[in-house]
C-alpha cells in the first residue's frame, strides 16, 4: 500500500510569471490563489490540480527545457470533459499569441479519447486530453 495519497501541486519553473499565469486564467480559465512577487511566485487552479509557478532568474542565461534531452517533466496533461470542450478549447489555445502547437486533437490510439498537444508561451509543454 503507498505511504502517500496524490498530487497536491505540482511546481514549474517558468520563462514569466505573468505570461504564464495570464495564460492559465485567461485562456483555461484557471483561479489565481496565491501570488507571492517577493519571492517570486505564483499558484493557480482548476479546482482540482494546483499548480505553483516559478519565475526563472532571467539575469543568467536561460535554458529552455527540451524533453528529449533533459530529465524532468516531459508534458502535463490536462484533462477536460467533453469532445466539443476539447475543440473550443484548442481553438482558444491556438490563436493565443506565442503559443506553439503541436497538434491539434487528434484521436489518441484507437480512440474514442482525443488530445492536442502545445507549448504554452513560456515553453511548458501540456497536453489537453478528452477521455472518451
Amino acid at each position: 500500500m503507498a505511504e502517500t495519497s496524490g498530487l497536491n501541486h505540482l511546481g514549474l519553473s517558468v520563462f514569466d510569471l505573468d505570461q504564464t499565469t495570464a495564460f492559465f486564467t485567461e485562456v483555461l480559465g484557471w483561479q489565481e490563489i496565491a501570488r507571492d512577487d517577493s519571492y517570486s511566485r505564483n499558484s493557480v487552479t482548476d479546482g482540482n490540480l494546483r499548480l505553483t509557478l516559478w519565475q526563472v532568474d532571467r539575469t543568467h542565461q536561460v535554458t529552455r527545457f527540451d524533453r528529449r534531452t533533459n530529465v524532468g517533466l516531459h508534458h502535463l496533461a490536462i484533462q477536460v470533459e467533453t469532445e466539443p470542450q476539447l475543440a473550443e478549447l484548442a481553438d482558444r489555445v491556438a490563436a493565443w499569441p506565442g503559443v506553439e502547437v503541436e497538434f491539434m486533437p487528434e484521436p489518441l490510439g484507437d480512440g474514442p479519447r482525443r488530445h492536442m498537444m502545445f507549448a504554452e508561451p513560456g515553453g511548458i509543454r501540456l497536453e489537453l486530453i478528452w477521455p472518451g
